[in-house]
C-alpha cells in the first residue's frame, strides 16, 4: 500500500504501531508529512518515498485540530497544513484518526491556521482580515511563535496566522476567500478531503470508538 503518513501528536502514535506492524511483515511505502514525521518513520523502519516517485496514494492516515459532521476539517496546530493537504490530495482515501473532544457541531473553536510567505506580511494580514469579515468571520489574528518567542517557521519556512473565530459559519466561503489572498499560501480548512474518521472517546474508565464515513 502506498500510504501519506500525518503529522501531529495522534499521528505519532500511528507511526509506532505502523513501524510495529512494518517489522511483523506489512507491506507499505509512506510518504511523510512532514520533517518530523519523516525522522519518526525512518526510525521505525518504515520504507518512505516521495510525491515525485509515487505520485499517486491509497490513503491517507492523519489527525485533526477539529472535524465536523460533514468531515470537514480543520488541520494545521502542528504547522505542517501544507503538506499534509498535498499529501491528502494525492490519496484515493484520507482517514482521521483523532480523540473524541475534536468532533465539533461548527468548525472554528480551535484557531484557523493560515501559511503565509514572509514577504508582504502586512498587507497580506490586512488582506486575510477584510476576507475574514467579508465571510462572516470576526476574531484575532495571531502571528503564531516557537519556543523561544521568535516566529515559527514552518518545513517551508513559511510564517503561519491563526484565526481565533470562535466559529466558521461558512467554511466553502472562507476557504476560497483565503485562497484567493496573494502572500497567503495554505489555510487549515481541508474541505472535501477526508472519507472517514475514527474518533476515541472515553466513557466510565473504557474507550468508545466512533466511525464517521467510510473506514
Amino acid at each position: 500500500m502506498r500510504l501519506g503518513i500525518g503529522t501531529g501528536s495522534t499521528a505519532a502514535q500511528f507511526v509506532e504501531l505502523l513501524g510495529a506492524r512494518v517489522r511483523s511483515g506489512l507491506s507499505v511505502v509512506g510518504v511523510p508529512t512532514s520533517e518530523a514525521t519523516h525522522r519518526a518513520a525512518a526510525a521505525a523502519g518504515i520504507p518512505l518515498t516521495t510525491l515525485d516517485e509515487t505520485p499517486e496514494l491509497d490513503l491517507t492516515v492523519d489527525g485533526a485540530d477539529e472535524i465536523d459532521g460533514s468531515l470537514r476539517l480543520i488541520k494545521g496546530g502542528g504547522g505542517a497544513l501544507l503538506r499534509e493537504k498535498i499529501v491528502a490530495a494525492a490519496s484515493r482515501r484520507m482517514v482521521v484518526i483523532a480523540d473524541g473532544s475534536k468532533q465539533v457541531a461548527t468548525l472554528g473553536r480551535f484557531p484557523l491556521p493560515i501559511e503565509v510567505v514572509p514577504f508582504g506580511l502586512g498587507a497580506t494580514r490586512r488582506a486575510i482580515a477584510a476576507a475574514l469579515t467579508r465571510t462572516g468571520c470576526a476574531g484575532e489574528l495571531t502571528l503564531r511563535t516557537g519556543r523561544d518567542f521568535a516566529p515559527f517557521r514552518t518545513d517551508g519556512a513559511h510564517l503561519i496566522l491563526d484565526a481565533h473565530l470562535g466559529r466558521i459559519p461558512d467554511p466553502d466561503a472562507l476557504a476560497a476567500a483565503l485562497a484567493a489572498v496573494p502572500g497567503v499560501v495554505e489555510h487549515g480548512l481541508f474541505l472535501g478531503l477526508c472519507t472517514g474518521a475514527i474518533l476515541a472517546a472515553e466513557e466510565a474508565g473504557a474507550i468508545r470508538l466512533l466511525t464517521l464515513g467510510a473506514v
